[in-house]
């Protein structure tokens, strides 16, 4: 099992000094005992069932830390290496495999989807109802992988929310932001078709094997069962143990801070894809002024906090392209029991991933990124990490 306590670092990281101090990002320090006392403190006071932190400066882990539990029956810790809910990080991960392709000539972002399959896709199965509309409409043929990757195709969320179940465009592809795991799950299929393999093995391939991620998957493992976490909503009631199946690019991957950032180091270093392709994948897709992330087709309600920190969407990852720190990448994910969010910044190399198993992870992660990494350009508002916001997405059905 990991370590448990503040100063537990992965091999071959930088080994803090006993009793050392967390570089903030503002550049003043903390001890790392304190910053653990904080975060325990956090995670109790607004009732987080686990929760995992990985804090990577200068492009190396220097501090990984494990609170709460895993499982409350029976009652086991969470440590460093417990595999958890990744939810929708899972999907930044996926449009890097997908810059792997697009680098080595395999996949190209701007051919139409539509192009690229042998057949209409309402003629493949799964795709025979849920697509029925979408191929009708003339726009679908302009949607494309970065389309899709940076949340801009017309895609709502999922299908499932439409009044018939089915994929539509809700306005010209390429023109708005709307979040779509839809979308991400149709990249991933035409994925499939071109390399003829599932997903979770390409990506095993890619990067979980050869970065040593071995606490991580898009599908559950069973070297993951002596370690896993269930998951736990607001009330710490068990909602689900963590066993994800099929591969899903909008967001099935299980994974240990830990091994998030062994990803993000070789991803700032450069050793998974060249400069000048993650230069493309962080570049701005769009320029977000939205009030929130997750808002409705024709939701053009505008807030303040985007235009202040240059809040946009790449290929597959959120920006904030202006800010005091330098320029900074994103990810979220949220379901049922998980609650994650991971945030990095170019110029430091430093990276903060926080993984949670508790429908109130959200709730700590503020007062932790502002008070232990001196982190306050987060568009909190925008990403919903507010408690008003948080209480009242809890009374949608």
């Amino acid at each position: 099992m990991g370590c448990v306590v503040a100063g537990c670092v992965v091999a071959g990281a930088e080994m803090p000094k006993q009793g050392g101090a967390i570089r903030r990002l503002d550049g003043t320090s903390m001890k790392m005992a304190d910053a653990e006392a904080f975060a325990r403190k956090t995670f109790e006071e607004q009732h987080v069932t686990g929760a995992q932190i990985a804090y990577v400066d200068g492009g190396k882990l220097v501090w990984s830390a494990a609170f709460g539990s895993r499982r409350l029956e029976p009652l086991l810790p969470m440590d460093t290496q417990t595999t958890t809910w990744a939810a929708s990080i899972t999907k930044s991960l996926f449009a890097t495999y997908v810059m792997t392709l697009v680098e080595r000539g395999e996949f190209a972002l701007d051919v139409p989807l539509a192009q690229m399959l042998a057949k209409p896709l309402n003629e493949y199965e799964g795709y025979k109802e849920k697509a029925s509309l979408l191929v009708k409409d003339p726009q679908w043929g302009m949607v494309t992988a970065r389309m899709l990757l940076s949340h801009s195709s017309g895609l709502q969320n999922f299908a499932t929310m439409e009044p018939e179940k089915k994929m539509v465009l809700h306005f010209k592809p390429g023109t708005e932001f709307l979040y779509s795991g839809e979308g991400m799950n149709l990249l991933q299929f035409v994925v499939e078709q071109k390399k003829g393999k599932p997903l979770d093995e390409l990506m095993d391939e890619a990067f979980f094997k050869p970065l040593g991620m071995t606490r991580t998957g898009l599908i559950y493992k069973k070297e993951f069962a002596e370690d896993v976490a269930d998951r736990y909503d607001a009330t710490g009631k068990f909602i689900s143990g963590t066993r994800r199946f099929p591969a899903r690019g909008a967001g099935s991957m299980t994974a240990s801070a830990e091994d998030l950032a062994r990803f993000a180091i070789a991803l700032m270093g450069d050793k998974l894809v060249k400069p000048a392709t993650k230069a493309e994948m962080l570049k701005p897709v769009l320029a977000l002024r939205e009030l929130h992330q997750f808002h409705g087709p024709g939701d053009h309600t505008e807030g303040t906090e985007g235009p202040g920190v240059g809040l946009a969407y790449g290929t597959g990852w959120g920006l904030l392209t202006k800010t005091k720190y330098g320029p900074a990448f994103f990810k979220e994910g949220h379901g049922d029991g998980a609650q994650n969010y991971m945030v990095c910044f170019v110029r430091r190399k430093a990276c903060v991933i926080l993984l949670t198993n508790s429908d109130n992870g959200e709730l700590a992660f503020r007062p932790l990124l502002e008070k232990i990494f001196g982190e306050t350009v987060t568009p909190w508002e925008w990403e919903g990490y507010t408690p008003s916001y948080i209480e009242e997405s809890r009374k949608v059905p």
